[in-house]
């Protein structure tokens, strides 16, 4: 809706509360509130001031005036809210009125202008599979002479010798199997109707989702697909997913996360992301003699992928805990080769359909930690790398990669390993996020010390429990 729109839709509503959502460098959802009385059409176009020094990733104390700019267009009823909320998406920018560099939503925005600049095509179609979990409970801290973490669920297979449920029940003993929790009815899918409700709060906030179901771990994984959407409009619907699928879990006295790999021992979770590129309404990834049914712009597209993976992966796999998950087995897409229908690559095309609307590539390295307005844009600047420099991709990889023969495995290459591998890539290999200014030199500056301080460091100077295990007999 236009602001126009927004502010008589308050007044027919009776809302009460304005509440402006954006996001922080590392790819939370942050916010402010104002009453309805600010909500105006000449405010609306001054936006709204706050402290950017308080936000992660934005400014130092003595730059931090920041102003909030309403996108309207995302206005809804927040669900959550006791108070009538009207629930608005913003951009950030600066109070000299440019557009803050630091923005993930703006660097969005401008990876969407840059792709209809090069006139390869006009427009992306991205289509995340955002896993998580649900659990019943979760405890952790450190201090100097402790750490730990607990996470609990009836869900879970250790459970099945429990004499009662966490409510309080008798043991019923239904519990997926690690690494059989895919698919299962009713009693053993235990979160049948959480999700159904996640889905209907996704609705309201007009997401159309495809299908939700349980995933392979035990103790709660589920996903929840929607249907693809345009890159801005789909990391916009990722950062709504999460604050649904969080809000009812709580509403229900569970705790949802999108934790990369919170248990040990089976599936972690990835955010599986489909792409395609399209021209004037027309798909630009098929060709009917192409092998898979792709064309040369795709094939190169998948080489600027994989080439680019080891410095991307500290934007869609940013955290500590991804490289708990990038590892052989437990489904994870670790060789960097892509093939048809085959899980074990990181890059599959989609055998379901074979028209040329459905010919798209699903990239299987990123997880749902990352920044999804980052992530997207990220993904997208490589692709495009790779069609204007015509890069080739390996050659495509039929076999089960997880059960090659040494010699054979050997001559796959395999992502990195860890996150401090990972922000020496990204510092060596950033040029292809520069062009056309959708990432600046400051963004990259600002996100690797942030990476390295704030998160790498930190976690490399705590011991590990595990290492009182090995080690304290010493």
């Amino acid at each position: 809706m236009t602001p126009a729109e927004a502010v008589q839709f308050c007044k027919d509503k009776g809302i009460g509360i304005i509440d402006l959502k954006f996001t922080d460098l590392p790819g939370t959802w942050q916010h402010l509130s104002l009453p309805v009385s600010e909500w105006s059409e000449e405010n609306i176009a001054d936006g709204y001031g706050f402290d950017g020094s308080s936000i992660r990733g934005f400014k130092a104390i003595e730059e931090s005036d920041m102003l909030l700019m309403p996108d309207t267009n995302t206005a809804v009823v927040d669900p959550f809210c006791r108070i009538p909320t009207l629930s608005v998406i913003a951009n950030v920018m600066e109070p000299t009125r440019e557009y803050f560099s630091r923005d993930p939503r703006n660097i969005a925005q401008k990876a969407e202008k840059f792709l209809k600049e090069t006139g390869l095509a006009d427009i992306s179609y991205w289509g995340p599979e955002a896993e998580h979990f649900i659990f019943d409970s979760a405890r952790f801290d450190q201090t100097s002479n402790s750490g730990y973490y607990f996470i609990d669920s009836d869900e879970g297979i250790w459970n099945t010798g429990a004499e009662r449920t966490i409510s309080g029940g008798r043991n019923l003993a239904y519990r997926p199997r690690f690494k059989e929790g895919y698919f299962p009815v009713s009693p053993t899918d235990s979160l049948q109707d959480i999700r159904s409700e996640c889905v209907q709060m996704m609705e309201h906030f007009g997401i159309i989702v495809e299908k939700h179901h349980h995933e392979v771990a035990t103790a709660g994984q589920c996903e929840i697909d929607m249907r693809f959407d345009t890159l801005t409009t789909m990391a916009d619907k990722v950062m709504i997913q999460k604050y649904c699928v969080k809000n009812v879990a709580k509403s229900h006295g569970k705790v949802a996360t999108f934790m990369p790999k919170p248990l040990f021992g089976d599936n972690g979770s990835g955010m599986h992301t489909h792409q395609s590129l399209w021209k004037n309404g027309k798909p630009l990834f098929y060709d009917a003699n192409g092998y898979a049914l792709l064309s040369d712009m795709c094939r190169h597209y998948i080489g600027g992928l994989l080439a680019h993976t080891p410095a991307l992966l500290a934007i869609i796999a940013p955290t500590t805990n991804s490289y708990r998950r990038l590892v052989p087995g437990y489904e994870a897409p670790v060789n960097l080769v892509y093939s048809t229908r085959n899980r074990s690559a990181c890059i599959r095309i989609p055998e379901y359909f074979t028209s040329p609307a459905s010919r798209r590539l699903e990239y299987r390295i990123p997880d749902p930690s990352c920044n999804p307005y980052l992530a997207f844009a990220a993904m997208l600047m490589a692709g495009l790398d790779g069609i204007i420099n015509e890069l080739e991709p390996p050659e495509p990889v039929e076999k089960n990669l997880y059960e090659l023969p040494p010699a054979e495995a050997a001559k796959i290459k395999q992502v990195p390993g860890s996150l401090q591998e990972v922000l020496d890539a990204l510092e060596r290999d950033h040029d292809f996020l520069l062009r056309g200014g959708v990432f600046t030199a400051d963004l990259i500056e600002t996100w690797l010390d942030y990476k390295r301080s704030r998160e790498l460091d930190p976690v490399r100077l705590r011991p590990h429990p595990y290492e009182f295990f090995l080690y304290f007999d010493a």
